[in-house]
């Protein structure tokens, strides 16, 4: 049987926490009926992070201690752009990071998540408090910022560097879209986007490719976009739609081979699961065939980001996708 195991980051419930339908003990026990382990954020879900209060702390440890979850992994942000007029220096960002650490240990978190633009400057400084605390840092390998971004390969150079168990990375699902999410379509659709602009962007993908790469070639010569796509670009909405529409990757696999000794975690990103229960742009399927063919044995978070489409008026299903998720890859794994 497969040792690839399931959990759910709390990015995929933020509207549940943020409007106050769940608590914090309330998504402890969704997470125990779903038989999921925990990826929290700190910064979203406790009060005064990095460095919350005793009386704080105290109420996460009584949490805990009630219904055990399985604490896999603490996202943090090291903000650089905390002040207007200029972005955070080294050590400013470092002494975040070292207080970062300091908290995910203390929470109970033996990993962290760096988010994608994390300076790569900071980490060898950071790691002997990562290895005091016993906390692995890990960098998110997003879609829009993958294996090929400076940042990305300035943290992988600093990594391999290092050598250490205590770096590595975490692998966001988004890089391996087949299709533009349509929910996303949707939504730009209502705001006055074309129809054409969006059959165009669904087209690249049809084509094998995705439009981050289809882009490459106008943008080395300074435009935003190939010319056929930009005459038909009229309004705002329009733009930031075919701008936005280069942050779903369209990967192989095998993108992963050369880092999996690294890889650390994965972000199971749904955008939208259908009525058929599967995720409408990502292949799962196919995606934990390999993984556990290559022997990976880590987590896979669900990670649901079609909340930021949701129409006026409309729900947000965030729950609805999250458990029919996290159904999915249960069957995926046990089939294997």
């Amino acid at each position: 049987m497969s040792k690839i195991k399931r959990a759910v980051s709390m990015y995929s419930l933020q509207d549940q926490y943020a409007r106050g339908k769940m608590s914090l003990e309330d998504i402890f026990k969704y997470l125990n009926d779903l038989g999921a382990g925990l990826e929290f954020i700190s910064d979203q879900m406790m009060k005064g992070t990095p460095e919350p209060s005793e009386e704080t702390l105290k109420e996460w440890d009584l949490l805990v201690e009630k219904y055990k979850p399985v604490l896999v992994c603490n996202d943090v942000f090291i903000n650089t752009c905390l002040y207007k007029n200029r972005e955070l220096t080294d050590k400013e960002a470092l002494d975040l990071l070292i207080k970062e650490i300091k908290l995910a240990h203390r929470l109970g978190f033996k990993m962290i998540r760096l988010v994608s633009n994390t300076r790569a400057s900071i980490i060898e400084p950071a790691l002997p408090y990562a290895i005091e605390n016993d906390v692995v840092m890990t960098l998110e390998i997003h879609a829009g910022m993958s294996f090929d971004q400076p940042l990305t390969q300035a943290f992988i150079e600093a990594m391999k560097k290092l050598n250490s168990p205590y770096v590595g990375l975490t692998v966001d699902t988004g890089i391996f879209c087949r299709r533009h999410p349509r929910v996303s379509s949707a939504f730009f659709r209502e705001l006055g986007v074309k129809q054409e602009i969006i059959d165009y962007v669904d087209n690249i993908f049809a084509s094998g490719v995705d439009p981050k790469h289809y882009f490459m070639e106008a943008r080395k010569q300074g435009k935003h976009f190939p010319d056929d796509l930009q005459a038909m670009i009229e309004t705002q909405d329009e733009f930031e739609y075919a701008l936005f529409c280069d942050g779903y990757e369209m990967s192989e696999f095998s993108i992963l081979d050369e880092y999996l000794p690294y890889i650390k975690h994965f972000h199971g990103k749904i955008y939208e699961m259908t009525k058929e229960g599967v995720e409408y742009s990502i292949p799962f399927d196919e995606l934990i065939k390999y993984l556990d063919k290559v022997g990976y044995e880590g987590y896979i978070a669900t990670e649901y980001e079609g909340n930021r489409f949701a129409l006026a008026n409309e729900v947000i299903r965030d729950k609805e996708n999250v458990t029919a998720h996290q159904n999915m890859l249960k069957k995926y794994i046990e089939a294997l």
